[in-house]
């Protein structure tokens, strides 16, 4: 038999941001002052960020390096939790619709024989002797076997079916989990990497707990967060043994006890990854009634918590519906993973979405992380095992890359919008009109949760990472409190006096945490009976431009309720395109000289090299003011249409829909349309975006005035037809912005590209010479349709035009199909001395 030859890890990707571990900073920067000391930044552990990997110190060593003792990191499995591996030459586990293979020779063909007798399928193993046989029907008596020698096999091996990886209370009572690095056992005999922290000792509890669970490094060994935080681990133990994930490590300061569980596949947990597959969803299940089993979690229920991957995983696991599962707290999500954010409106985005597939990848690869080695070379004998079928994760980016179409069978289990309905928990979701990461197509789904017995949703605009600004912070602690520790909501008096030196060393500026309006409720049927009667939607206007902080930091000015998604309020207003480039409110008058079938158009060229540029080319997006590049317009490259000045504010809030005529010599089109404010200043805003590929322009039956829901089923695709006109719809993603009186509505349409910090696109392979043109008469009256909220009070004065977050702000430059601004009216002379 052929020995197996170690694993060589790739080198780690470039190490991203460190922000998330100085959630607990607030409680030590106090403790050094301003004398001259080092920048707590500068001395925080490496952390696992979103959306990227973890930051790992120093180069990967070769996995050959480590010792093979008995590991004592973690348990191992318990004699009846879950099928153990068929015995034979090599280990065989037979799971759902899968065969796992591992220590056989390496690269070598192997056989996956049928109970029939019939060989199923035959493939070789790699350079680990590991292999995965996926999408194989259940059933018993398969049999593994090397091809060329067919009696060095394991037999009997049982492939299994949902019915028969149903869930065992048996199984989650039988694990004891210990505070400190260690595994869970899953149905299938796969264990899972955990790291739990309790804020005491165990016996002292019951502790309200919370869990997070992603293929990041939510159960790396806690790390002290800085030499400073030190004193303070009496008060707040957790910041001696901090956890890697933000949430958890703040939910510990606050008092929770805290488990952090990576995803089969990924870190030391066992199995094989793949994206959001039926496996990690029974995963979710076993871990949430397992950790919640434990004799130190209160009530015996557990949250959810993350934000982005371990905020979107909270979806896929409550639709499991665990009956120990008390509540999620979903921030910076995804409503669709494939139209929310890797093929928005049919385009590719090959800048975040496909990077970030590429980097959870490479990460999920044998010991993509450091923290795995260090493990491995202490004597973690499970974890290096582990290592084995990390080689066999399934290559999500190709699989993205194969199915650009939506389809039942790939897209739709991964589509959130397509079964949230199914969570029957209480929901806290929070999320950013200008995610750089996520983007705002989140609240297409905030109408969709109808099994949930509350929802409470808080939206601004604003970037990632704001989800856990403290204008969000305090609402999703009171949230934790009420469904989850079930009692008054007290936040600790010496976290709260101290959150703000945090914030402050995060982003550059002082912002406040708003007061717990529910510290003085006399018990809890009462706070929570308050809670309850309030708005389910809340929306924070101009986050960025609050009274009396710097410009840029993560407050907003006004906050306005609403009952449901979307506002019961709105009206769709909708505005024609002319052909002086102005924006009206009737469609385009006949042109009596022309004749009713005159045409009116305006063309713009198709911008190759658009695609790849962002509005953020260095820098970071989560500064007060980060160096975004916003250029004008161009006249050869857009066409837009301004609108006259506003009489009075105008509030929107929603999405909206670009309804174009289009021509064009080509089978099919690249457009983007952008919405701006032009405002009485000069300066130009931007708010939002929305992309179509026009061939995937066929409606879903769901689509509204405001929302022109796509199908991209392939059947539904439709070419255009070369210099014809043809009506394609293009959805704005949602916002929430203030239009200032004075100001004027802008929109403009050009080739996708120099709208987002984040996002690039894979456009269609024209060359700059071809030419898109929007018609604007009687016959084809395109026209641009937005949520209009009457009646809404705005309480502050304009806002600086470069402190609003996440919104790229410029001079603006009228196109000279635009009508050119009125100047400005003349000075006062000074008076007369």
């Amino acid at each position: 038999m052929t020995r197996r030859r170690p694993f060589s890890a790739p080198p780690p990707p470039p190490a991203p941001p460190r922000w998330p571990l100085l959630a607990a900073l607030a409680l030590v920067v106090p403790a050094c002052g301003d004398d001259g000391g080092s920048d707590p930044a500068q001395s925080v552990t490496d952390a696992a960020t979103d959306p990227g990997p973890e930051p790992d110190a120093g180069d990967t060593p070769e996995p050959d390096a480590g010792p093979t003792p008995e590991s004592d990191a973690g348990p191992e499995p318990e004699p009846d939790a879950g099928p153990e591996p068929e015995p034979g030459p090599f280990k065989v586990r037979g799971t759902l619709e899968q065969v796992y293979i591992w220590q056989a020779p390496v690269e070598t063909p192997i056989d996956l024989v049928g109970p029939d007798g019939e060989v199923v399928a035959t493939a070789p193993t790699d350079a680990q002797g590991s292999l995965v046989f996926r999408a194989v029907p259940p059933g018993e008596g398969y049999t593994v076997r090397v091809a060329a020698d067919t009696a060095i096999a394991v037999t009997d091996v049982h492939v299994r079916s949902l019915e028969d990886l149903g869930p065992d209370p048996a199984l989650y009572t039988s694990q004891t989990l210990q505070p400190g690095y260690g595994y869970l056992t899953t149905r299938d005999g796969t264990q899972l990497s955990i790291f739990v922290t309790l804020p005491g000792p165990p016996e002292e509890g019951p502790y309200p707990t919370v869990v997070t669970y992603s293929g990041y490094s939510p159960s790396r060994p806690g790390e002290l967060v800085s030499p400073m935080a030190e004193p303070f681990c009496n008060t707040f133990p957790i910041l001696c043994d901090a956890p890697s994930d933000p949430n958890t490590l703040i939910a510990g300061v606050l008092g929770y006890a805290t488990v952090g569980v990576n995803m089969r596949g990924t870190g030391c947990s066992g199995g094989a990854y793949d994206y959001f597959e039926p496996l990690q969803l029974l995963d979710g299940y076993d871990v949430v009634e397992t950790v919640a089993a434990q004799p130190w979690v209160l009530h015996n229920k557990v949250g959810l918590v993350g934000l982005s991957y371990p905020g979107i995983s909270q979806l896929f696991v409550a639709r499991t519906q665990p009956p120990s599962l008390a509540a999620i707290t979903p921030m910076s999500v995804i409503a669709d993973s494939a139209t929310s954010t890797l093929v928005p409106g049919g385009i590719y985005n090959s800048g975040f979405a496909l990077a970030w597939i590429d980097n959870v990848l490479d990460r999920a690869q044998p010991y993509g992380h450091q923290w795995i080695r260090d493990l491995v070379d202490a004597g973690d004998t499970v974890c290096e095992e582990h290592q084995l079928l990390h080689s066999q994760n399934l290559d999500v980016v190709a699989k993205a890359l194969a199915n650009p179409y939506y389809s039942d069978e790939v897209a739709k289990p991964v589509d959130p919008s397509s079964f949230v309905g199914d969570i029957d928990v209480p929901v806290y979701l929070s999320g950013q009109w200008q995610d750089e990461q996520t983007g705002p197509h989140f609240a297409t789904m905030l109408n969709k949760f109808t099994g949930s017995p509350l929802t409470r949703f808080f939206t601004t605009n604003g970037v990632h990472v704001d989800g856990l600004a403290p204008q969000f912070l305090m609402d999703w602690f009171i949230f934790l409190e009420l469904y989850v520790a079930q009692r008054v909501p007290a936040f600790d008096s010496t976290a709260a006096s101290l959150v703000p030196a945090f914030f402050t060393s995060i982003f550059g500026a002082f912002t406040p945490l708003p007061e717990n309006r529910f510290a003085d409720a006399p018990d809890y049927e009462t706070a929570l009976a308050a809670y309850e009667a309030e708005p389910t939607l809340r929306v924070v206007f101009e986050t960025g431009t609050a009274p009396d902080l710097e410009p840029g930091a993560p407050a907003g000015a006004f906050t306005v309720g609403f009952d449901a998604w979307p506002p019961p309020e709105t009206v769709a207003r909708r505005w024609y395109l002319q052909h002086d480039g102005t924006l009206g409110d009737a469609p385009p008058a006949v042109d009596p000289e022309a004749g009713p079938d005159a045409e009116s158009s305006h063309a713009f060229h198709h911008e190759p090299a658009a695609g790849d540029r962002t509005t953020l080319p260095s820098g970071s997006v989560e500064a007060l003011q980060p160096p975004y590049v916003f250029p004008p317009l161009t006249d050869e490259n857009a066409v837009a249409w301004i609108g006259a000045p506003l009489e009075e504010n105008l509030v929107m809030v929603g999405s909206g829909s670009a309804d174009l005529w289009l021509k064009t010599a080509e089978t099919d089109a690249d457009l983007e349309v952008n919405l701006t404010e032009v405002r009485p200043d000069g300066q130009e805003v931007l708010v939002q975006s929305g992309w179509l590929r026009a061939s995937h322009r066929v409606l879903r039956a769901d689509a509204t005035e405001l929302r022109p829901v796509k199908s991209h089923y392939l059947e539904d695709i439709e070419p255009l037809t070369p210099d014809e006109w043809t009506l394609v719809r293009v959805e704005i993603m949602p916002f929430a912005h203030v239009f200032r009186a004075g100001s004027r509505v802008r929109l403009s349409v050009d080739t996708p590209g120099d709208s987002r910090a984040a996002w690039r696109f894979i456009l269609l392979e024209h060359d700059a010479s071809v030419t898109h043109a929007i018609g604007h008469d009687a016959v084809r009256p395109s026209s641009v349709v937005l949520p209009v909220i009457p009646g809404i009070e705005v309480p502050t004065p304009l806002p600086a035009c470069n402190a609003l977050r996440g919104q790229p702000c410029r001079a603006y430059v009228p196109l000279a199909m635009e009508p050119p601004l009125p100047a400005p009216p003349p000075s006062e002379p000074p008076p007369v001395q």
